[in-house]
């Protein structure tokens, strides 16, 4: 099988991992039954009191389609697979189809007394998915280089270090959402903020 059509396979199917994940996620947001409703004032509260399903959904979302726009930017860069690239993108998968579990744990617990185990638990997750994307990189250059031309050394060691920087802020705030839950929660939806905003001038 040659490179190009090894790495279009690659795409193909990753980019039916982050579909299927990202349909997931609304998938955990339940229309209100309608034996509870009896007035359209019930509708407007049931729908209100869905707030923290939808934070949730977009919190999500957004997470999850910035990561696929950072992947479908590396792929691009590429001009070969390797066995090693091939599972640590397995392994980065994997984080990114589990997300919908901790976005419905986060929904169901973040309005309650209970929201620290929820976003401690979601905070955890974004570090195992920050270490994906550690051993994703690293998979990109070892044991043989992955890249094209205009993949540069300095773009590669860029990456590099906002992916370290991700997985100590991630860590971090898991830590400090054993006390402080909701500031956490800003840190890392400011973090998100920050990488959506990083790829939209990320150079193709």
């Amino acid at each position: 099988m040659s490179e190009n059509k090894s790495l279009d396979r690659l795409a193909a199917f990753s980019d039916g991992v982050f579909a299927i994940a990202i349909t997931l996620l609304i998938l955990e947001i339940k229309v209100p039954p309608i034996d509870s409703i009896h007035s359209v004032n019930d509708v407007v509260d049931s729908i209100f009191h869905l707030w923290p399903s939808f934070f949730a959904f977009l919190y999500s979302f957004g997470g999850i389609l910035v990561q696929w726009v950072f992947h479908h930017n590396i792929l691009n860069l590429l001009n070969k697979t390797s066995r090693p690239f091939l599972y640590t993108n397995g392994f980065l998968l994997l984080t990114i189809v589990f997300f919908p579990f901790p976005t419905a744990f986060l929904a169901e617990y973040i309005n309650t007394v209970y929201a620290m185990p929820a976003i401690v638990f979601y905070s955890g997750v974004s570090v195992i998915n920050a270490l994906a994307w550690f051993l994703f990189y690293r998979s990109i250059d070892k044991p043989k280089a992955l890249r094209t031309s205009a993949f540069s050394n300095e773009l590669y060691y860029k990456i590099r270090k906002s992916n370290y920087v991700a997985l100590v802020i991630y860590t971090a705030t898991t830590v400090l959402a054993i006390w402080f839950p909701y500031i956490a929660l800003i840190i890392n939806i400011a973090v998100w903020l920050l990488w959506v905003s990083l790829s939209l001038i990320e150079k193709e």
